[in-house]
C-alpha cells in the first residue's frame, strides 16, 4: 500500500505509524524498538503491520547518536583502479561482520582530501580507513582512529595494513630473470607513497640480480589510459625492453593493448607483468602474470583494527605487512 497515511513524497514517521494501527506513538514506540516488555503479542503484530503498509524504516542512525555511538566507518578512496573498486566490496562484507556500516568519501578531480575528510566528519565516523592519500592524514590523526590500507606511515598514531613491495618486485623480478629478461622497466604509478614504494623495490630486486645498469622507471599512472600512454612512448625509441612490470593491473592491460595494436606480441616479444590480481588480470583476453594482494584478508584486518582502536582494545602491532604472491599466467615468457 505504499506510503498510505504520510504526506506524498515525505517519509513515514512514528506518528504516522501510530495513526495507521490506532495507538499511541509511545507505544509504537515501544514496539519497534524491539522491547520485549510493556506490549502484547498481538498489538507488535499490529504495530509492525502498520509500518510496513506505510513503508516506515526507523532511523538507526539517529537513535545511535543520540547513545553517543554511530557505528560507521569512513572510508577515503581514489575513482580509479578495479582493485580498489574490489577492495570495496571486501570493506562491506568485513563491516557488516562486525555490525558496523561504512560512509564512502571519494577523491575525483574535482573533490579533494579536505571535503572527503569534512564528509567523514560531518556524519561523525568512529574510525577512518584510507584508500588513498597520506595527504589526508594530517586532517584526521588524533581525532579519529585511522588505518591506511597499502603503504607504510611513520605516524605513530596511525595504523597500517599493507602488502610487502619489496617483497612483490622480488618475486616478480626474479620470475623474469629466471625467464632470461635483462631490459626489464618498470612503468610506474606516478606521484605518491605506493609508487615511491615499488620503484624503490624495482631498483632493489634489480640491483640484487646484478641488473643495476637495466635499471629504467617510465611515469605512468592508475589508469589503463596511463598504460596507453607508458606504451606510446616506448614504441617511439628505437628500441623496446624485453619485459616490463606495471604499477597494477589496469595500467599492465594498457600496455598490453597499445602494444598488442601496434603489432607487438605479448608475451613473444614483450612480457608484462602487473600487481594486484584483480578481476582484470583474471579475463581470458587478459590473462595478466600479476602480484596478488589478498584483498579479503586485508579489507578484514583493516575493519578489525579499526573497531580494535574504537573501543581501546590492545593492539599487538601498529603495522602489519602480508606477503604478495606471483601469479603467472600468459603475458610472460622466455625472451
Amino acid at each position: 500500500m505504499g506510503q498510505a497515511g504520510a504526506g506524498a513524497g515525505r517519509r513515514p514517521t512514528l506518528e504516522d505509524v501510530a495513526a495507521r494501527a490506532g495507538m499511541s506513538r509511545s507505544l509504537v514506540s515501544l514496539v519497534l524498538r524491539g522491547a520485549r516488555t510493556g506490549a502484547t503479542a498481538e498489538t507488535r503484530d499490529r504495530v509492525l503491520k502498520a509500518a510496513a503498509e506505510i513503508g516506515y524504516r526507523a532511523d538507526a542512525r539517529a537513535r545511535l547518536l543520540a547513545s553517543g555511538r554511530s557505528r560507521l566507518i569512513g572510508v577515503v578512496f581514489g575513482m580509479t583502479g578495479r582493485f580498489h573498486l574490489e577492495f570495496l566490496d571486501g570493506l562491506y562484507v568485513a563491516a557488516r561482520k562486525a555490525d558496523y556500516q561504512l560512509i564512502l568519501s571519494a577523491l575525483t578531480p574535482r573533490r579533494d582530501e579536505g571535503e572527503a575528510v569534512e564528509t567523514l566528519l560531518d556524519f561523525r565516523c568512529e574510525a577512518a580507513i584510507l584508500l588513498a592519500p597520506d595527504r589526508a592524514i594530517p586532517a584526521l590523526a588524533g581525532r579519529l582512529p585511522v588505518v591506511t590500507v597499502g603503504w607504510h606511515v611513520r605516524n605513530p598514531a596511525v595504523d597500517v595494513v599493507r602488502t610487502s613491495d619489496d617483497e612483490g618486485m622480488r618475486l616478480a623480478i626474479d620470475h623474469l630473470v629466471d625467464l632470461g629478461h635483462r631490459r626489464i622497466l618498470h612503468v610506474d604509478g606516478g606521484p605518491g607513497p605506493v609508487s615511491t614504494s615499488r620503484r624503490r623495490g624495482y631498483r632493489a630486486a634489480m640491483r640484487r640480480r646484478g641488473l643495476e645498469k637495466e635499471v629504467r622507471a617510465v611515469r605512468g599512472g592508475l589508469s589503463q589510459e596511463d598504460g596507453s600512454s607508458a606504451a606510446r612512448q616506448l614504441l617511439a625509441e628505437d628500441t623496446l625492453p624485453t619485459a616490463i612490470i606495471a604499477y597494477n593491473d589496469d595500467v599492465a592491460a594498457g600496455l598490453v593493448e597499445s602494444l598488442g595494436g601496434a603489432g607487438v606480441s605479448i608475451p613473444d616479444k614483450v612480457s608484462v607483468v602487473g600487481w594486484d590480481d584483480s578481476s582484470l588480470a583474471r579475463l581470458p583476453h587478459v590473462d595478466l602474470t600479476t602480484i596478488r594482494q589478498d584483498a579479503d584478508v586485508m579489507t578484514r584486518l583493516a575493519v578489525e583494527r579499526s573497531v580494535a582502536r574504537i573501543h581501546d582494545d590492545p593492539v599487538a602491532d601498529r603495522e602489519q605487512v602480508l606477503p604478495p604472491r606471483l601469479v603467472v599466467r600468459g603475458s610472460t615468457a622466455a625472451p
